[in-house]
């Protein structure tokens, strides 16, 4: 087993309560993630040439880049989270470590959501703070670049919470990468329309705090169901596998 396995056990089996359980998963996937860097960057790096090259594809008129902008920005955010999620659990799965995650006594889904927290910290965070250079790229004005910014900020803790479920589902799979987006990508739909409505809504100067609203139920409901179906799924996999 991997010495990065072996730091998350000891301090799990001391006794130690559910949070501390959960700092311990956290803290172990960020600094794993710090060492094998290239998965960090690859969804950065999808993200900006996605963003670059619409633009030369299709069309570089500014009436155009204004109207459709925020739905590229967003349409490029969610396969760059889409392009991460294979690795949610599969390192865990490769060396062992995800074999002790579902035998310790603490909650598994406790620990799925820190996991989940830590995957959102290293790729969706990052894109939302991209997000406002990009978006001086397509020529979205200074409102709708606040408003875009602030819906990806709660929708891409959704997608990696709804993405958490496919990645176990999924995990130990053949093409498990393309069965991945089979499954994923219509439970995104919805939080894509409203990310994108509610720039758009911003940009016609209507009110967005009905779509905001609704993004955050989104986000609460994410938050309260999707960890444990994500537990759920991966006690399947593991038996399976």
């Amino acid at each position: 087993m991997s010495s990065a396995g072996r730091t998350l056990v000891k301090p799990i089996e001391q006794g130690v309560g559910p949070l501390s359980a959960m700092l311990a998963v956290f803290s172990r996937d960020v600094r794993v993630a710090f060492r094998q860097r290239q998965d960090l960057l690859n969804p950065l790096l999808f993200f900006v040439m996605v963003v670059t090259l619409f633009p030369l594809g299709v069309s570089p008129e500014v009436s155009f880049l204004q109207q459709s902008g925020a739905g590229i920005l967003w349409v490029a955010a969610l396969l760059a989270v889409l392009l991460s999620l294979d690795h949610l659990f599969r390192h865990d799965f490769d060396d062992g470590t995800l074999e002790q995650l579902v035998l310790q006594p603490q909650p598994l889904f406790l620990l799925i959501l820190a996991k989940t927290l830590a995957h959102w910290i290293l790729t969706g965070l990052p894109l939302v703070l991209l997000a406002p250079v990009l978006g001086v790229m397509v020529h979205l004005d200074g409102n709708s670049i606040v408003i875009l910014c602030l819906t990806l900020l709660i929708g891409t803790p959704v997608l990696s919470l709804i993405g958490s479920i496919g990645a176990a589902l999924t995990l130990g799979l053949r093409s498990a990468g393309v069965l991945l987006s089979l499954l994923i990508i219509p439970l995104y739909i919805p939080v894509l329309i409203f990310g994108t409505g509610t720039v758009a809504a911003a940009g016609e100067g209507a009110s967005v705090g009905g779509y905001l609203a609704l993004m955050g139920a989104f986000l609460v409901l994410a938050l309260t169901l999707a960890p444990f179906a994500a537990a759920a799924a991966l006690r399947i996999s593991m038996s399976n596998s």
